[in-house]
């Protein structure tokens, strides 16, 4: 066994660890740690990656109670750069939307090219046939939810979007030691890529989604900073809803035309997303009908 790979294994072995990890997990923890030890031995740059990032990027797949293993494809440990990046799985990304009670359906599939008949870009309107056999080609992934109360969403991306938005966001991509490399791995990235996408935009994102999409690629320090070495991360429509989460609280106390133009001012100089701007026009509209 290498320094790192000890270094690692004497870090998550230590007292204060195993006392966290026990918080987080209860008895599950003894297996976790179990898991991730033979994640790091069974990766030689994992092995050499720094430990404190291997420990960190544990702790939050753990305080997200996702289980560390390459078959299930909940979460993994990703090396890169001498550094362990977390990553979630598109199966993660189910597990975590389901246990908010919001979700009555959610899934992410493959779109074979003898299912595909077309895409309306417009309407957002797939036409293909899902109750025969994928064969052939994948030709796109498509991701769908309903939500309890009735709300549903569909995104379909072709594959040459999915690779064209993996060439952007990730500086990895194309190198031998990528996700995206491995043909195995490849529809998984995809599917993650597409569903972690819709739910930003139009899902209801608990606090545990929030910090699995922040968290997600990154090389996680202590208190929750995040380092994003493997390029531009995909977080701007995430800092968009939370910026129109925090107008629509605002609004949510106003009851007067005085009172929104008090909010309107303290606004003034902040660039507010497009959703936020029709919330204060419908609620202008709202009071002067009254």
């Amino acid at each position: 066994m290498s320094t790192e790979q000890k270094s690692v294994a004497q870090l998550m072995n230590a007292p204060t660890v195993q006392a966290k990890f026990e918080k987080l997990l209860g008895a599950k923890s003894q297996g976790f740690i179990s898991s991730v030890l033979q994640t790091v031995n069974n990766s030689k740059l994992l092995a050499k990656a720094e430990p404190s990032t291997v420990l960190n990027a544990a702790a939050t797949a753990a305080s997200l109670d996702l289980p560390i293993n390459q078959n299930l494809g909940f979460a993994w440990i990703v090396p890169y750069k001498n550094q362990a990046q977390f990553q979630i799985g598109w199966k993660g990304l189910v597990q975590l939307a389901l246990r908010t009670g919001q979700y009555s359906r959610i899934n992410c599939i493959e779109v074979y090219e003898n299912q595909y008949k077309g895409f309306n870009a417009l309407t957002e309107e797939l036409d293909a046939d899902f109750s025969i056999e994928g064969n052939g080609n994948v030709v796109g992934y498509a991701a769908y939810f309903r939500l309890v109360n009735g709300f549903e969403k569909m995104t379909y991306w072709s594959k040459e979007k999915v690779i064209k938005h993996a060439k952007k966001y990730s500086q990895a991509y194309g190198s031998k030691y990528s996700p995206w490399s491995d043909e195995s791995q490849f529809d998984a990235m995809a599917k993650k890529t597409v569903l972690k996408n819709t739910l930003s935009k139009w899902g209801i994102m608990s606090i545990e989604m929030q910090t699995a999409q922040l968290a997600d690629q990154a090389v996680v320090h202590d208190n929750d900073n995040y380092q994003y070495v493997d390029g531009t991360v995909d977080v701007e429509v995430l800092n968009e809803k939370h910026e129109t989460e925090r107008v629509l609280k605002f609004l949510e106390k106003v009851k007067t035309i005085e009172d929104l133009e008090h909010l309107e001012e303290s606004l003034a100089d902040e660039e507010l997303t497009e959703e936020a701007k029709d919330a204060i026009l419908k609620k202008q509209h709202e009071l002067k009908s009254k």
